[in-house]
């Protein structure tokens, strides 16, 4: 039997994260591939009990279908934390006013991808920072954008770049940006540069999608204001997650946005999951509301910022000098760049055989053609003594593999 597969989907490729994934399966590999939060991150004792307690008294409303919107006191819970922590809730314009609207989604990904179904035909552009989130990109694609990098700089991308990109590509609909402590880099766009980028997205009427999935996780530095707390004219969709600070197995995201993009959003869900998994709604809300998240958070930010140091020490002592590295002030990653002329596909299948798995930075190219010199390292998920002795494994793969 032979298939023929959608136009849509025939050009995606499986993720590289996912593949590497698999080469896993050896106890002796060290991984710097995932993305996944630590797992002593987890609260389990307090959600073990929330739960008990839902499931003795709520039940029957936790494991009943739910709005497609999201459980009221979630969203509500959620907004409230927004307005507070990052600045977000309804803004006025030359006299008018539009109304912002939060919406429950099936983690950040499917945020990413409402969004793009919402207001992207196929064939139109999606402007991304290059490299950008793999998921992001291939969300986009399914929904038959075409993906259109902006080069990101140590400080994010060019605001002069980005303006040239939305001249030379007039069918663009979206721009996506991870500002803070960005995936795959780790990188944060200065204040300066987020108020140019928004009025150049003023300036062409091109909605952006701010995804800051990470944004609680800042460990060192000061707090920059997300674009969605600039926004004037309800141009900004806000997308994050529970993934980085509960549990990323939830699958609990949200969405905060002009109530006319986010009701559209809401049509494209219901022909998709009908709503988010309702008993872990009420189970964040619940730890939102009975809990301490923000101690919580804070024991999260001292974990990754000795995770990070420790990494980032292990990286100065064994890389060769002329490899260079973000150091980021918070997230989950750090980003590695080769010398110009190196073959990185051929450097990562070297580190592989020495038993450390990174993912090559083609990986996130806005075009999967494009090669790179970068890699992405993590050091959420690897304990201590891996991160010690895999970047002593990487060391020695890149000073063979450079000499």
């Amino acid at each position: 039997m032979q298939y023929t597969f959608s136009d849509k989907l025939a050009a995606l490729k499986p993720s590289a994260i996912r593949e590497i994934f698999k080469s896993l399966s050896d106890p002796t590999i060290i991984s710097f591939a995932a993305g996944n939060p630590a797992a002593e991150s987890f609260p389990t004792a307090a959600l073990a009990a929330l739960s008990a307690d839902i499931f003795e008294s709520s039940a029957a409303t936790a494991l009943q279908y739910g709005m497609t919107e999201g459980y009221i006191p979630l969203r509500e819970a959620i907004a409230k934390r927004q307005r507070e922590v990052f600045g977000i809730g309804c803004s006025v314009a030359s006299g008018d006013t539009y109304n912002d609207s939060t919406i429950v989604v099936s983690g950040g990904q499917q945020g990413i991808e409402l969004a793009c179904k919402a207001l992207c035909n196929e064939g139109d552009v999606v402007l991304c920072e290059n490299p950008s989130f793999i998921g992001a990109l291939n969300a986009f694609r399914s929904c038959g954008a075409k993906t259109v990098g902006v080069e990101m700089e140590a400080d994010g991308i060019d605001p002069e770049a980005l303006e040239a990109a939305i001249k030379a590509n007039p069918n663009a609909k979206l721009l996506y940006l991870i500002p803070t402590f960005q995936n795959p880099t780790g990188i944060t766009t200065t204040l300066e540069k987020r108020r140019r980028i928004y009025e150049i997205a003023k300036k062409y009427s091109l909605p952006i999608l701010e995804d800051n999935p990470y944004g609680e996780l800042r460990f060192k530095g000061c707090e920059v204001p997300t674009i969605k707390s600039m926004d004037t004219e309800g141009l900004v969709i806000y997308c994050s997650s529970f993934s980085k600070i509960l549990s990323a197995g939830m699958r609990v995201g949200f969405v905060i946005g002009p109530e006319e993009i986010v009701t559209k959003m809401v049509v494209a869900k219901q022909s998709e999951d009908v709503h988010t998994n309702l008993f872990f709604q009420m189970l964040c809300h619940r730890f939102m509301t009975e809990c301490d998240l923000d101690a919580h958070i804070k024991s999260i930010r001292a974990l990754y910022r000795r995770k990070c140091d420790l990494m980032l020490g292990e990286l100065e002592k064994h890389l060769p000098s002329k490899v260079t590295f973000t150091r980021p002030e918070g997230g989950l990653f750090i980003w590695c760049t080769l010398p110009t002329g190196t073959d990185m596909n051929a450097f990562v299948k070297s580190a592989l055989q020495k038993k450390v798995a990174v993912v090559p930075g083609s990986t996130f190219n806005c075009d999967t053609e494009a090669p790179s010199l970068s890699f992405r390292l993590n050091y959420s998920t690897p304990t201590d003594e891996q991160i010690v002795t895999g970047v002593a494994r990487l060391g020695e793969a890149a000073r063979e593999f450079l000499k």
